[in-house]
């Protein structure tokens, strides 16, 4: 790692002359680092005084760059164990996927405690997220989601009884019990924006409240259009980021 860091400062320094722009010059070779996976969540980084003789820079510029990572949640400082890139979760917004895979994919352990878990009819707002006519049946699921052991987000989900007719196989993942039934969404519209966490949201992510989370709206769709997931999820803003590749036409 010390090598790849000493090579991505050294390549950002070329054309550089001037050393008071050195502490950003290390916050940007590292979050390249972690950008590009060399930097893993959970790693150590070399501690204050080994960086700076790595980089022959001062401990008070090292100290200075960790600290802007620090305070955008890149990384975490640890009392008498050192400073360790965050534990963040990348989501893609180019691919379909489930809470559950993200995690699995990034070798995380996902687990999730219901909140609730019931089967009722459809009120008229549900009806309308669902597309589904009066009188429909409905599963409604109220969920918190942890990493391993720390809680991550929460999440509101309806879905058509007539999609999952056993609520009670959804363990962890949502998405594997509609497989299993032929009904995995094929499709979706997501909308996200920041959010200052409410005092419910904040209590089950264990955060002040008022603490800056996402809100996530997603709208899952079969092949066929109908309409198999409505939900509403609040993410801890400091533990989540959400990826989008863009390309021109």
């Amino acid at each position: 790692m010390q090598t790849n860091l000493l090579e991505e400062y050294q390549r950002l320094q070329t054309g550089e002359s001037t050393r008071a722009v050195a502490y950003l010059r290390l916050r940007r070779a590292l979050q390249n680092l972690m950008d590009a996976g060399v930097l893993r969540p959970g790693q150590a980084l070399p501690s204050e005084r080994d960086l700076a003789q790595l980089l022959d820079l001062s401990r008070v510029t090292i100290r200075k760059a960790l600290a802007g990572l620090i305070e955008t949640g890149l990384l975490v400082q640890r009392q008498g164990a050192g400073t360790f890139v965050a534990e963040r979760i990348l989501r893609q917004f180019s691919r379909l996927t489930s809470f559950t895979d993200d995690l699995r994919e990034r070798g995380l352990n996902p687990q999730v405690k219901f909140l609730e878990r019931t089967i009722g009819e459809v009120t008229p707002e549900e009806s309308m997220a669902l597309n589904l006519s009066p009188g429909s049946g409905v599963v409604r699921m109220y969920r918190l989601r942890h990493v391993d052991g720390s809680p991550i987000a929460i999440e509101r989900t309806l879905v058509p009884y007539a999609l999952l007719p056993d609520p009670e196989s959804v363990t962890t993942s949502l998405y594997e019990a509609l497989d299993a039934h032929g009904n995995r969404p094929k499709r979706a519209l997501q909308r996200l924006r920041a959010v200052a966490l409410d005092e419910e949201a904040a209590r089950h992510l264990e955060l002040p409240v008022g603490s800056p989370g996402l809100l996530v709206e997603r709208r899952a769709f079969l092949d066929d259009g109908r309409v198999v997931e409505s939900t509403r999820s609040y993410y801890r803003g400091d533990a989540y980021d959400f990826v989008a590749e863009l390309q021109s036409d």
